[in-house]
């Protein structure tokens, strides 16, 4: 949001109160970097998801041992089920273990997922 504030021809100042989504609408641009994240978050993690080793243990959960204090951190796995809209978790890992309905569900995400 700097770049589109200072660098660009808008030449926002700081004390204009402009939200950020009228920056956008000013510059003609959309956020587009919340979608790439989401997209590489789960294009890794349907990697991770079908090799079965020690990184899938510890995204699943499956180790021993106490959880923190504090509040329960939001999961990847949370975060991206809401993202490609998905019902269950189940449903998500079973997309994963067949890369062809993941990449599916991933480009269905990025046309009409939302950040």
């Amino acid at each position: 949001m700097w770049f589109l504030r200072v660098r660009r021809m808008l030449r926002i100042s700081w004390t204009e109160k402009k939200s950020n989504e009228t920056v956008l609408i000013e510059a003609n641009s959309r956020r587009s970097l919340i979608k790439t994240i989401r997209k590489r978050q789960a294009t890794f993690l349907g990697h991770v998801m079908r090799r079965e080793k020690l990184e899938h243990l510890i995204t699943t959960g499956k180790l021993d041992g106490k959880r923190g204090r504090g509040k329960q951190r939001e999961k990847m796995m949370d975060g991206l089920k809401r993202w490609l809209g998905s019902g269950s978790s189940t449903e998500t890992m079973t997309a994963m273990g067949h890369r062809e309905l993941w990449r599916n569900m991933i480009a269905d995400a990025s046309k009409h997922g939302t950040g």
